[in-house]
Parts: C-alpha cells; structure tokens; sequence
C-alpha cells in the first residue's frame, strides 16, 4: 500500500510520495545487507519531491527530491536559471547518496544466481554544474563538471579503508577518495512506426586538481535498436566501457543482474576495467495490458578483471563472462510497466526478478 499526496502552497509544489509495498518483493531478491536495529523507519520506501518554478522572480528553478530504498537513499538539490534557448541550460547540483557496493564487493551466492553484501556501503558527495546544449536534428549533449567525495562505509556507518580479506576500497588507500570530474554525454535517437535506434556515448576525465586527486578516463557507450516484426517486438542492446589512469575498485563495471546479464546476482558474472554486454528480447503481446518475452544476455570484462586494484573478481571466484536466457511476463498499466522475468544461467542456477523494464533505455 501507498500514499500520493500534492501540497500546492502559492506557487511551490510539493510532491509526497511512501510506499510500503515493496518490502516484500525486495526481501525475496536480497539477503539482509546490515545489522541495523530493525526500526519502523527502515521498513519505508518512498520519495519526498519539492518543486518551486519561479524561486526568485525570474523563472528560477529549485528542485529539491529525497529518494529512500530498503538500504539506499539518495538526496539531490537543483538550481536552473532561465536562459535563451539557443544557449546551453545551465543546472547546478548538490547530491548526497548512501548504498551498498554489491556489484563490484558482493559475493556471489547459489551457483552465481544471487549476491550478498560485501559489508562495502558507498556515501558519495559531488557539486557541481550541469550543460545542456540545445538539441540539433536528433543529438543531444549534456556537459557537467562536478567535485567528487567518496568515502566507504561498513554496515555500521563507520568508515572503512579495507574490505573483508584486507585490501584497500579506495584509489589513494585513505577511507575517502577526492575528485573533479569532466563529463560530457551524447545521445542519438531516431524512430519510425517500425523500428527505433538510440545511442549514447559518456566520457569522464578525472581532472588532478590536487596531487592526490584522481586522473582517469572513463568511456561507456549504449546501443539500442527496435524492431517490429509483425506482431512481435524484437529488442536488441549493446553496452560497452572501460577505464584507463587511477581507479578505485567501485569504478569498476559490474556485470551480471537484471539490466545486464540476467539469470545471475548483481555483478556475480565479473567486475573489471573493461566489458562488453549484449541483450536481446523478444515480445509478443497477449492482449492491450499483458506481454510474453524470452531473452538472451551475455557479458564479459574481457579479461580486465586482474587490473582492478585488490582483484575482487578473483577472489570471489566470478567467472568474468556469462550467459543467462529465460522468459518472462510484461504488465503495461496506469501504474506503470511491471516485469517478472525467469532466468537460467550457465551454472543451471535459476533466477526469479521482480522490476520494471528498462532494456531500451
């Protein structure tokens, strides 16, 4: 069950929103990530949204959400001035995260079908500005620079340098690392009545500002193609990266999870500097409302597992590359798009997931 409520007060908009329903279906998918006391608070899950279109008088824009999960929360403030559309629009943004670092420091669990907690949380920090440059044809570019703080936790909320079996969860070996981070993202879409293609293409550039700060380059790219075919909806996804310079073990890319390699836990396939991810998916529909599909994913590090700092990949016995195939159901409603899919990995190890799809995003 859940509440919705908006508060109009003036010209400010508030909007509420707290679920209780998803403890369950989380509860099946996840083992218990911390000791905590077990109090009401933690049993919450929702969002608390507040929208002011006009802060100042001159069309200024403040968004100000807190996100709360089972073990994760996530609050975020933007500024947006109002500027000529022919000029980028410009966005300053203050976020503060906590979450478990399950994909790179989790341990694969049930022949690989699960992941338990590593006992590694990450609280990240970053400031900094956001540019949107006006759309052109069918691209579009968003450039941000931003000061990055992030510092390990245990499941206690205290700090930590080392994991579990002694190795260092950070670049600079301290319990915080530092960073400026240049980012630019472009995206390509194009759609028809028959088929759609999207494309997008990130780059980061760690900037030393101090000696001690990392310098790093960092690319990821997504590739989506749709097709009809006749009745039927063939759904195709490439995903690739890598990184080069300083690293810290939770810049890792984790694979392996629903939205990468199904049929196996959140990065129980391998964790590395590199990797490549391919998914197809076919549906066809029942009715208006309900959708059949059947999948095929794999994914690999492509043998980058060895230059992540302390090699978790190894020591948790991650394969570095896997297949996962299965079926599974599609409910469109006014609610939104709820998925169930049943995967089966390479280790014959099945794998239930609860969610909402998101494989052309």
């Amino acid at each position: 069950m859940g509440a919705q409520k908006s508060i109009h007060a003036g010209k400010a908009k508030i909007d509420v929103n707290v679920d209780f329903t998803h403890k369950l279906c989380a509860s099946l998918m996840l083992p218990p990530l911390s000791n905590g006391s077990g109090s009401p608070l933690s049993l919450i899950i929702g969002s608390l949204c507040i929208k002011h279109p006009n802060l100042f008088g001159g069309s200024e824009k403040l968004d100000v959400s807190w996100d709360k999960g089972l073990y994760d929360s996530n609050v975020l403030m933007a500024y947006r001035r109002p500027r000529p559309e022919w000029l980028a629009q410009q966005s300053f943004v203050v976020q503060h995260s906590i979450s478990p670092e399950i994909g790179v420091h989790g341990i694969p669990m049930d022949n690989f079908s699960r992941s338990g907690s590593g006992g590694v949380n990450l609280s990240r920090l970053s400031v900094g500005m956001d540019l949107n440059e006006p759309a052109s044809s069918k691209w579009s570019s968003t450039t941000s620079i931003k000061f990055e703080h992030v510092r390990p936790l245990n499941d206690n909320g205290q700090s930590m340098s080392r994991d579990l079996d002694g190795f260092p969860v950070t670049c600079s070996g301290s319990p915080h690392d530092s960073m400026v981070i240049l980012k630019q993202e472009s995206r390509y879409a194009k759609a028809n009545d028959h088929s759609f293609f999207h494309f997008s293409l990130q780059i980061e550039q760690g900037i030393p500002v101090l000696s001690k700060w990392l310098i790093f380059n960092k690319f990821k790219f997504v590739a989506s193609k749709g097709v009809k075919l006749g009745p039927a909806f063939l759904l195709t996804r490439m995903t690739g990266g890598s990184i080069v310079g300083d690293m810290a073990p939770y810049q890792a890319f984790a694979i392996g999870g629903l939205g990468s390699v199904r049929g196996y836990g959140e990065g129980a396939v391998g964790s590395g500097r590199s990797c490549l991810v391919a998914n197809s998916e076919l549906t066809l529909p029942f009715n208006k409302m309900l959708e059949g599909a059947v999948f095929l994913d794999c994914g690999t590090d492509l043998g980058s597992a060895h230059h992540v700092p302390g090699n978790p990949a190894l020591r948790q016995g991650k394969p570095g590359s896997g297949v996962g195939l299965g079926y599974g159901l599609r409910l469109k409603s006014q609610f939104g798009h709820f998925v169930v899919d049943y995967a089966l990995n390479a280790c014959q190890q099945k794998t239930v997931y609860f969610g909402i799809s998101n494989l052309a995003s």
